[in-house]
């Protein structure tokens, strides 16, 4: 093993990269307050680590993103860790190295150290488009419309917007080409420039040294940086790996839907790091708005990077530095101010986007005929995204049976369906298939069904001319229907919300619409329809299919995992602590 290592070390320069990783001075010694660094460094990790994982099953194009992102969640073993530890990782790296940022500034660190202020400031910027960037491609509601209104928000800058726009969309509307461009941008483009940044930032860091204490006699003792701030290091970073457990444990990512573009019950809004810039713009309307896009965006960078260049005052202490501290408040609360109130704010109502040529939504009175038996007018079918040809009949295309197949275990973008699901191709519909919002779904039910099932799907609303005399319940759901199986339970009612049904009785006053084979809700709404009754009798449509191990479970092990370590580590150094006095006796 030691011929090996010398043969290996002789012709890679180990020992001086570890010098320059490992051995420096670091001024007043080593602080929890310097750990911050290290944290985002972890996460970029973490999140180049999780991306990858993803990319085994993601599939980036608008039928089969959402739905591989689906069956990554549910049915491949620890693949809700994965995604969950992806997307709050993004949310803490944002959060992260804005902290840090902060940090540098209140101990006037930058003015030792400009440069790397400035490498600082692209970090955020690169990171934020990271973040925006990522948030659509999973395709759902969320993502979908975060994009939508980012890119219009690009779109409106003047002189360069429209340019923008095409760059960032392909086209006028968000579609296919949107979709591989974000992607090109969030794999192939940001994520090597982040990591180039952060090599440039830890370059320059190394090079300039740090900025240490604000007080002058503290400055003066110093400490090593390993194993001293190493350590220190470890443990934020391990701190914040565990909260980013927690969060995938406690809180995982809600399924939204995949996007919809008919959904107007759906209020679009960016993620949460740029709703300031999303409220701001509504302060500048009509022939303001193109400034606003431009100038708000543009205040912000040019105010961080002129930090280094107004504050030449030597002194670093934040008590002697009113004037700057003041501006830091400014900064952060308009900040803050704004995200709250963009945050609270109804939003801006979407127009659903309809197909040239396509009717809008049929009306209430068009669905109260179907319900009452009439025959659905000849050329009269709602778009939909998801429609199928009116000839069709419930049996989906190629794209569709690929759907099933993915949400029903079979890789996504397979071209067949395992044999026990051919049974129920030529009767059950693609929203079977889509892992629905339930949040969203009872919003429909509000709109849609509470008339004939009573809120919550309880009441017995009468049906004159019905066996029973009233509509069927929802809460709890005729046992015939129900199973714990959330595929089965979802494709079992399925078949019911796309082709109706006529109760049994001489004549029934009241009748189910066939909501899928007249178009009047699209596929994606009618799986949110189904996730909401799912929900009412306590399945849970996401339910995880092989998780690999419970979540609660597993944070369980690794909080025990964690204890066991520290408890080793103490008993190490307590060990090292008695050899040590040994010696010295």
């Amino acid at each position: 093993m030691r011929g090996l290592w010398k043969w290996f070390a002789d012709r890679w320069p180990f020992y001086p990269l570890r010098d320059l990783l490992l051995k420096e001075e670091i001024p007043g010694g080593a602080s929890f307050a310097y750990t911050l660094g290290s944290s985002v460094l972890m996460i970029f990790t973490l999140q180049i680590a999780s991306g990858i994982l993803q990319l085994f099953y993601y599939v980036p194009t608008t039928d089969h993103a959402y739905d591989s992102v689906s069956y990554l969640r549910t049915e491949v073993p620890f693949g809700w860790l994965v995604h969950n530890m992806h997307y709050w990782g993004a949310q803490a790296m944002v959060l992260v190295v804005v902290l840090h940022m902060l940090r540098v500034y209140i101990w006037g660190a930058y003015k030792k150290t400009p440069l790397t202020w400035f490498i600082g400031v692209a970090l955020i910027f690169i990171t934020m488009a990271m973040s925006f960037t990522g948030a659509p491609l999973i395709w759902d509601q969320a993502g979908y419309w975060a994009g939508e209104v980012g890119s219009s928000i690009a779109g409106e800058v003047p002189l360069i917007g429209g340019i923008q726009k095409i760059i960032l969309r392909g086209g006028e509307t968000m579609g296919q080409l949107a979709l591989s461009r974000f992607f090109a941008f969030h794999i192939w483009v940001f994520a090597p420039l982040l990591a180039l940044l952060i090599g440039a930032h830890i370059a320059a860091f190394r090079t300039s040294g740090v900025g240490g204490p604000w007080v002058e006699e503290k400055r003066k003792r110093t400490g090593p940086f390993w194993p001293d701030q190493a350590f220190k290091d470890l443990v934020t970073a391990t701190v914040v790996f565990l909260g980013l457990i927690t969060l995938s444990v406690f809180f995982p990512v809600s399924f939204t839907g995949a996007a919809d573009t008919l959904n107007t019950s759906y209020i679009p809004k960016p993620e949460w790091n740029f709703l300031f810039l999303y409220q701001a713009l509504k302060y500048f309307k009509g022939p303001w708005e193109p400034i606003g896009a431009a100038g708000v965006p543009a205040a912000f960078i040019i105010l961080l990077l002129a930090v280094p260049v107004i504050d030449r005052y030597p002194e670093r202490n934040p008590f002697r530095r009113p004037i700057a501290m003041a501006c830091l408040a400014a900064y952060v609360g308009v900040l803050a101010v704004l995200s709250i109130i963009g945050y609270l704010s109804p939003g801006l109502a979407q127009m659903p986007v309809i197909a040239p040529g396509s009717p809008p939504r049929q009306s209430s009175s068009y669905l109260m005929s179907v319900a009452q038996g009439a025959p659905v007018p000849t050329g009269v079918v709602p778009h939909t995204s998801n429609a199928r040809k009116p000839q069709e009949h419930g049996r989906g295309g190629e794209a569709d049976r690929a759907g099933k197949a993915g949400q029903r275990g079979a890789p996504p973008g397979s071209q067949s369906l395992p044999s026990e699901e051919k049974a129920l191709e030529e009767t059950t519909g693609r929203a079977a298939f889509i892992i629905g919002s339930a949040e969203n779904g009872a919003d429909l039910y509000e709109e849609e069904c509470v008339s004939c099932h009573g809120p919550g799907g309880k009441d017995g609303v009468p049906n004159p001319g019905s066996e029973d005399g009233t509509v069927p319940p929802l809460n709890p759901i005729d046992r015939k229907l129900y199973d714990k199986d959330p595929k089965i339970f979802a494709g079992n009612i399925d078949k019911i919300i796309q082709h109706g049904s006529v109760p049994e009785g001489p004549h029934p006053a009241l009748r189910m619409p066939a909501w899928g084979d007249s178009r009047s809700l699209t596929q994606q709404k009618i799986a949110n329809l189904e996730a909401y009754i799912l929900k009412l009798n306590g399945v849970n449509r996401a339910q995880l299919v092989h998780p690999g191990m419970q979540p609660k479970s597993f944070l369980l092990l690794v909080g025990i995992v964690y204890i066991l370590t520290l408890l080793l580590l103490g008993g190490l150094r307590s060990k090292r602590s008695r050899k040590a006095d040994s010696h010295e006796e």
